[in-house]
């Protein structure tokens, strides 16, 4: 159904969790301890993020090489510019403190390639705008996280250790690459798989790489990330085998987090926000991708009417979604403000986005047909 019309899977889960939660119904355990929903989301946020990786091997990153002028400037150059955008916005509409706000607006970053699949996927929309907007949604997450890691750091009482910071990071990162490279290196010398035990050959090395980093201390995040992109860069084969398994484990995690999500949402906290945080969800949505978009991608081959869609179509979802909990569970000073202002942006925009990705998809096809027509 949801497939066929404007509604949203993901509102729909929201929703649930939100009304599951309220103590009219009694439902046994329900809501989740903030513990339990950071443990699910941390286990989703890992399984994205490795299928994730998987999008960009060697071979992708030299057609990004290539296609520099479109993904590379929105990753590289609309990126920041929109997180300092947030940042701005965060600071002078909802009076933020200025490490608050950065990590307002790292959270916010992110886009949902979930809510791309409607433009990406249709043939009638320009080439060039398809490949943009799946690159970018599906590697921006990753892009983003270190940000987020570092700026939770900041906020955390423990004072910021930068040398442990940059071992974690770095060994996080030589686990990820490693291990897949190793099981490649295995499988002509003796380990031979079978169609059906390749994606969960695949799966078993990301979990390993995983574990591995969690026992070292190294960040399991990077490391499931780069595993990702070693998988593609080493072992396209099996990279290929894994996507469809890797496509619906996310999908079934990332269905359970927006289901705990909603059960966080308190009707009290959201009532209670000062009305210009409110005045920055809507600016955040409105404004702040603009800002940081349509400067990158000037005097590039997207005329005015693409440039407009990428502008627009930057949808929150469950990227922001995690680095909100993550947020909230490391103890960040404003972290229940913060919190409400991040559900407040990405439930709007998954409302807005999601039921606006195929009427715009169909506009875009239209105009292409009537400029070939002509």
């Amino acid at each position: 159904m949801a497939a066929r019309t404007v509604l949203s899977v993901s509102v729909l889960f929201i929703a649930v969790g939100y009304v599951l939660a309220q103590p009219v119904f009694g439902v046994q355990g329900w809501p989740p301890s903030r513990g339990e929903v950071q443990q699910l989301a941390t286990h989703a946020l890992l399984a994205v993020l490795f299928t994730d990786g998987m999008r960009i091997g060697v071979r992708e990153l030299r057609e990004l090489r290539e296609a520099w002028h479109l993904p590379g400037r929105a990753l590289l150059l609309g990126l920041p510019l929109t997180l300092l955008a947030l940042a701005v916005l965060a600071h002078f509409v909802a009076g933020l403190g200025w490490l608050d706000a950065l990590l307002l607006g790292a959270v916010l970053t992110p886009t949902d390639p979930v809510f791309a699949s409607a433009l990406v996927e249709q043939e009638g929309v320009p080439k060039p705008l398809r490949r943009l907007l799946n690159v970018e949604s599906g590697v921006n997450d990753g892009l983003a996280l270190p940000i987020v890691i570092l700026l939770i750091q900041m906020q955390t009482p423990e004072p910021l250790q930068p040398v442990r910071l940059l071992l974690e990071v770095a060994s996080g990162g030589l686990i990820g690459l490693a291990l897949p490279w190793l099981a490649r290196w295995l499988r002509p010398r003796g380990l031979h798989l079978s169609r059906d035990t390749r994606p969960l050959y695949a799966l078993a090395v990301g979990l390993i790489g995983i574990a591995l980093a969690r026992a070292v201390g190294a960040n399991e995040f990077l490391a499931a990330f780069f595993a990702g992109v070693a998988f593609a860069s080493f072992d396209p084969e099996l990279r290929d085998a894994f996507q469809d398994l890797g496509k619906r484990l996310s999908e079934i995690l990332k269905l359970g987090t927006l289901l705990v999500f909603g059960a966080l949402l308190s009707h009290e906290a959201m009532a209670s926000l000062p009305i210009m945080d409110y005045v920055f969800a809507a600016l955040a949505l409105l404004l702040a991708r603009p800002l940081g978009l349509l400067p990158a991608l000037l005097h590039s081959e997207l005329n005015l009417a693409h440039r407009a869609s990428v502008a627009w179509f930057g949808p929150k979802g469950f990227a922001s979604l995690v680095y909100a909990v993550m947020m909230l569970h490391a103890g960040v000073p404003e972290a229940e403000r913060l919190f409400h202002i991040a559900a407040l942006v990405v439930t709007a925009s998954i409302v807005l986005h999601s039921t606006t990705d195929v009427p715009m998809a169909r506009w875009l096809e239209r105009r292409e047909r009537q400029r070939s027509s002509a």
